[in-house]
């Protein structure tokens, strides 16, 4: 199977079979199927993009309910450092973050189940960052914590007086003053 385990239960990383000769490469990046088999059983309502460039760091956002989200990232151009904590109160790694490098070149994919902040930085140029939800998006459901939690002490993997942020983003709660699920 293209999945693989993750140090926090639930979170997958999806690593799709290129099939490549000289005219360029062909894949998978979605099927109900084979992610079924894998384990994920989200039912995907939207798909969203965003363009950023080098430095621009998106989160760490989330939704409560009756709108959380689960989500299924990715890159289509460029490389982005993705992060995910965790803060599902009853999971045994409530509170811990993991990171991955997405890229166009390596096609890695993540499944972020519902009940963790995500966020990415683009560490290329530009970067073009796919994600699915499951969940339509809703303003009053919206969550956050700030990027730079000394308790979180998040490897971002570029200097943060490079980071490039909204104004929303600069004013998030800290972890144990966000908005619980």
């Amino acid at each position: 199977m293209p999945f693989l385990d993750t140090p926090i239960k639930d979170l997958i990383v999806f690593e799709p079979k290129l099939w490549k000769d000289d005219r360029g490469y062909f894949y998978e990046s979605y099927n109900l199927k084979t992610f079924q088999e894998g384990g994920i059983h989200a039912t995907f309502v939207q798909d969203n993009e965003a363009k950023s460039t080098y430095g621009v760091l998106r989160g760490l956002h989330y939704q409560v309910a009756p709108y959380a989200q689960a989500k299924l990232v990715r890159v289509l151009e460029g490389e982005v450092l993705d992060v995910v904590v965790d803060l599902r109160e009853s999971s045994a790694t409530h509170g811990q973050w993991y990171s991955i490098r997405l890229s166009a070149d390596n096609k890695k994919q993540l499944f972020v189940p519902r009940g963790f902040a995500h966020g990415y930085v683009v560490l290329s140029e530009t970067a073009i960052f796919a994600y699915k939800v499951d969940n339509y998006y809703s303003k009053e459901s919206e969550g956050g914590l700030i990027y730079n939690d000394p308790t979180l002490n998040i490897d971002w993997e570029i200097d943060l007086k490079d980071a490039i942020l909204s104004e929303k983003d600069k004013v998030l709660p800290a972890l144990g003053d966000h908005r619980k699920f």
